[in-house]
């Protein structure tokens, strides 16, 4: 399973965003640059979606098939600050698409997202924070032509693995590391967002003007 939050920030501020993670996390920024397309089993199948992930920036494309179950429920997950999910995730080869066209699933959509990532430790959990921009595509695969969905609005999402042993502590880990985001952007649940902070254009100023002079966690 994992636990994951999410957020939104204007475009104008990912720089002093970068600024700030950089400072915190220690850690090399890494490119994204992902065609995730979403297929949806056919009439004659047991209803069910996956994702096929192609991770165009590495040399070689490589692709993953990713499922993702339904949000734990429940007073435990409810008193959370993070969305807590099962998720089963497999590499696969590029003749992927093909196989579950074959089986009858069906494009539902598809979509680019580009930007960068982060992948750390923070009390002992392995937290990636990824700022990305959604892209649609004017052409089926057409991902050369890809336009922003949200112009001007950048998705940040902070994930992490668990287990039902442990996800109460990933989930403390997580909630931490966002206090030290919130004067940019504010992280919750996926289905809690709260919009843009007020306070983002003076903290994006100040990190700015500062350089990033933050202390690694």
């Amino acid at each position: 399973m994992e636990c994951v939050v999410q957020g939104i920030i204007e475009t104008q501020h990912v720089e002093a965003l970068e600024i700030l993670l950089v400072g915190l996390c220690g850690a090399p920024k890494q490119r994204v640059r992902v065609h995730e397309l979403c297929l949806k089993s056919g009439p004659n199948l047991v209803s069910s979606e996956v994702r096929l992930l192609c991770d165009l920036a590495q040399p070689t494309p490589s692709w993953t098939i990713r499922h993702v179950g339904g949000a734990m429920r429940g007073a435990g997950a409810d008193q959370l600050s993070v969305l807590v999910r099962p998720i089963a995730e497999s590499k696969a080869s590029s003749t992927a698409l093909r196989f579950f066209y074959a089986i009858g699933y069906k494009l539902d959509h598809e979509v680019l997202k580009t930007g960068f990532a982060f992948q750390f430790q923070n009390r002992g959990a392995n937290l990636t924070v990824s700022v990305t921009s959604t892209n649609r595509m004017p052409r089926l695969h057409a991902t050369d032509d890809a336009v922003p969905i949200t112009p001007g609005i950048h998705m940040v999402e902070i994930t992490a693995p668990a287990a039902s042993e442990n996800y109460t502590e990933v989930a403390s880990a997580i909630a931490s590391f966002c206090e030290y985001l919130s004067p940019l952007l504010h992280l919750s649940k996926p289905s809690n967002s709260t919009g843009i902070v007020p306070t983002a254009a003076a903290a994006a100023a100040s990190l700015m003007s500062s350089g990033g002079g933050i202390k690694t966690l």
